[in-house]
C-alpha cells in the first residue's frame, strides 16, 4: 500500500496499452506502485517548473541558469555560515587553549639497577644536604 493514500479509492484512466505497459515497466524499475510513480513524476514537474513537452536543447541555457542560480545561493549561505558561526567559534576555542599551558611530559618509568637506584638516592641526598647548609648559612 502506498504510505498516506491507504484510504483513498482507485480511478481508471483510459491509457493506451502499449503506454500502460512501458509504465508498469518503468514503475517496476523505480520500485514505486503506479500511483506513486506517477505522483513523483507529476511533483517533479512542477517543483522543477518543466512541461513534459518543453524542448530542453534551447531551454537548457536557462535551465542551466537556474541551477547556477542555486548553486551560488548555496555557496552564499554557506559563506556566511563559515563568517558567522565557524570562524568566530574557531577564534574562540584558539584563545582558550592559547591561555591554558602544555602539560609536561610525563617520564616513563624504568626498572632501575641497584647501581643507579643507589646513585640518585646519593645525588638526592647531597642536594638536600647543601639545600639546608646553604639556608642556615644565609
Amino acid at each position: 500500500m502506498d504510505k498516506g493514500y491507504e484510504k483513498e479509492r482507485f480511478v481508471s484512466l483510459s491509457i493506451k496499452s502499449s503506454v500502460v505497459k512501458r509504465f508498469r515497466k518503468y514503475s517496476k524499475s523505480i520500485s514505486k506502485s503506479n500511483s506513486m510513480t506517477l505522483l513523483l513524476m507529476m511533483e517533479f514537474f512542477e517543483q522543477n517548473e518543466l512541461s513534459p513537452e518543453d524542448d530542453f536543447k534551447p531551454g537548457l541555457i536557462g535551465f542551466e541558469n537556474r541551477i547556477k542560480k542555486r548553486i551560488n545561493a548555496l555557496i552564499a549561505i554557506i559563506k556566511d555560515i563559515e563568517k558567522n558561526q565557524t570562524k568566530p567559534t574557531m577564534a574562540m576555542l584558539q584563545s582558550l587553549f592559547a591561555a591554558t599551558e602544555p602539560k609536561k611530559e610525563r617520564r616513563i618509568m624504568r626498572e632501575k639497577t641497584p647501581e643507579e637506584f643507589k646513585a640518585q638516592f646519593e645525588k638526592n641526598k647531597t642536594e638536600s644536604q647543601s639545600k639546608i647548609d646553604n639556608k642556615w648559612n644565609t
